[in-house]
C-alpha cells in the first residue's frame, strides 16, 4: 500500500457527489460484483467518490474503480449503539482492504468494550495512511471531532441518535451549523432523496454530499412507484434468484437495523 496524496484525495470530493453502495443486507443484490458494479457506474456517471461497506465489497470495489473509496464496517454489539466502524480493529480492516477514507461513528455513545473514540483516532492516524470521516448527528459532536484530528465530519447520524431521532429530511441546518463552525470539510449525508436537496446543500458551502438510498437502494426505489399501482402488493420476501445466489455463502450477518448511510 503506498503513501496516500491526502490533498489530492480531498480535493477530489470537493463539489461532487459521493455515491453509498451499501444494497440492503441479504439482498439478491448484496454480493461484492454487484456493488462494484454499482460503483463502476456511479463513477462513470461523474461521482466523486464511493462510499462503501466491508472488506470484501471494498476490494471488489477498488478493483473496478479509480475514485476514492470511504470504507466502513458496520457491528452489531448488543452492548452498544455505535455500529458504523465502531473500533480500533474495525477501523484496521477497512484501511487493510484499502479504503482511502475510513469513517467511523464520532458520537459520545459508549462504544464496543469500552473503547474511546480519542484513542482510536489517535493510534488510526498513527498507524494507518488514511483520511479520517466523522460521522456525527450534532454541532457538538462535530466540534469535538474536529479537535480529536478527523479530516472531515459528515452529517451521517442526525436524525438516528436518541438526541435528533426529532429530525427528518437531510440535516440541512446542522450543515450549516458545522460550516460556519468549522475549517474542515462538511459533507452532508443523510436522507437526500431529490437533486433539489443537493444545490441546497452547495448553496450553504458543503463540500460534498452523499447520496445512498435514493440511488443504490433498488429496494426503496421499486417500492416507491409500486405502491402507486392499484395491485401493490407487500412483495415476497426473497426471489428465487436471490435464494439460490445466496446458497453456501454461510458469512454471519448482522441483523438488519434502520438504514444509514
Amino acid at each position: 500500500m503506498g503513501v496516500l496524496n491526502k490533498t489530492g484525495t480531498l480535493s477530489q470530493l470537493k463539489n461532487g457527489l459521493i455515491v453509498s453502495c451499501q444494497p440492503r443486507l441479504n439482498s439478491a443484490l448484496d454480493h461484492p460484483e454487484f456493488v462494484a458494479a454499482l460503483a463502476a457506474v456511479a463513477e462513470g456517471q461523474g461521482a466523486a467518490a464511493v462510499r462503501i461497506r466491508g472488506m470484501r465489497d471494498i476490494q471488489a470495489v477498488l478493483r473496478a474503480v479509480h475514485i476514492p473509496v470511504i470504507g466502513i464496517e458496520k457491528i452489531n454489539d448488543p452492548d452498544s449503539e455505535v455500529y458504523i466502524t465502531p473500533t480500533l480493529e474495525s477501523v484496521s480492516r477497512v484501511y487493510r482492504a484499502g479504503a482511502q477514507i475510513i469513517a467511523m461513528d464520532a458520537t459520545e455513545r459508549p462504544r464496543p468494550r469500552g473503547q474511546s473514540l480519542a484513542e482510536i483516532i489517535r493510534t488510526a492516524k498513527a498507524n494507518c495512511d488514511a483520511l479520517y470521516m466523522a460521522d456525527i448527528a450534532t454541532i457538538r459532536q462535530g466540534v469535538e471531532a474536529a479537535r480529536l484530528g478527523f479530516d472531515m465530519v459528515g452529517t451521517t447520524l442526525c436524525g438516528y441518535t436518541k438526541e435528533t431521532q426529532h429530525s427528518k429530511g437531510p440535516a440541512f441546518h446542522l450543515a450549516r451549523q458545522l460550516v460556519k463552525e468549522l475549517d474542515i470539510p462538511v459533507i452532508l449525508e443523510g436522507r437526500v432523496h431529490e437533486p433539489d436537496d443537493v444545490r441546497r446543500a452547495f448553496e450553504l458551502g458543503v463540500y460534498a454530499v452523499v447520496v445512498g438510498t435514493a440511488i443504490t437502494d433498488f429496494e426503496w426505489l421499486s417500492r416507491r412507484f409500486i405502491e402507486a399501482c392499484p395491485k401493490s402488493g407487500a412483495g415476497r420476501a426473497g426471489s428465487r434468484f436471490s435464494r439460490t445466489i445466496s446458497r453456501g455463502r454461510g458469512t454471519a450477518r448482522p441483523r438488519r437495523r434502520k438504514k444509514q448511510s
